[in-house]
């Protein structure tokens, strides 16, 4: 894949000057990521694409308009949902953000016991708390990494069942809540091996890039809903 494909000519990728378009003139100026090892970062290298994990290009791509922004990313890698809300919610509240990336779950979904009630009320109480602060809040369906080939082949179906679960969630809550959601469950490319790093349980540069494209493009969208107004 990176033999013939770059970002530059990813046709899933952002395309030369299309961030700062959707972005123009946005107000945030307090940028927040709580999660789990998917806001952390932990993408794995791929020719043709920076080494820039997903939520510090979502960064860079703000800053490119506003430079002056204030970004702190929380994210630790291994945290199920209610960690990050006990270790992650005070420290992002501190912050005063007004756009927070909530991405967790994963880590629960990945077990056979994940109990999706349980996860629901601690993104509920993230996305609330983080809400009535002010902020504008992105919550994320992940790419199904059942479809990487590190995963064994006895586990895939138990897998991509609970992360389409998780992901089927995630979106109903951020309706009820009122966030900006990025759904990248069923994404075009969810079953291309190049989403995927050679640990069985993240992504590769490529999807961080194609993550990046598609949490820019729903950040747009509600700034050329409002400017409709």
């Amino acid at each position: 894949m990176g033999s013939t494909v770059t970002e530059a000519t990813d046709p899933w990728c952002l395309r030369a000057g299309e961030s700062v378009e959707l972005l123009r003139g946005h107000p945030w100026r307090r940028f927040v990521v709580l999660g789990d090892s998917v806001a952390e970062g932990l993408c794995e290298p791929v020719e043709g694409y920076p080494d820039l994990q997903w939520a510090d290009r979502i960064a860079a791509e703000l800053r490119a308009v506003r430079p002056e922004l204030a970004y702190l990313n929380l994210g630790r890698r291994g945290l199920r949902a209610h960690e990050v809300r006990a270790a992650q919610l005070g420290p992002a509240l501190a912050f005063a953000p007004d756009l927070a990336l909530v991405v967790c779950g994963g880590n629960d979904a990945f077990r056979p016991g994940y109990d999706p009630a349980a996860v629901d009320a601690e993104l509920t109480a993230l996305v609330g708390a983080l809400r009535d602060a002010g902020a504008d809040v992105v919550t994320v369906g992940m790419f199904d990494v059942s479809h990487s080939p590190a995963v064994p082949a006895a586990l895939r179906a138990g897998l991509g069942e609970r992360m389409r679960l998780l992901a089927a969630h995630t979106r109903a809550l951020g309706e009820r809540l009122g966030t900006l959601h990025v759904h990248l469950t069923d994404h075009p490319l969810v079953a291309d091996p190049s989403l995927y790093s050679s640990d069985g349980r993240h992504g590769s540069a490529r999807s961080d890039a194609i993550a990046a494209a598609e949490t820019v493009r729903v950040l747009g969208a509600r700034l050329a809903a409002s400017d409709a107004r």
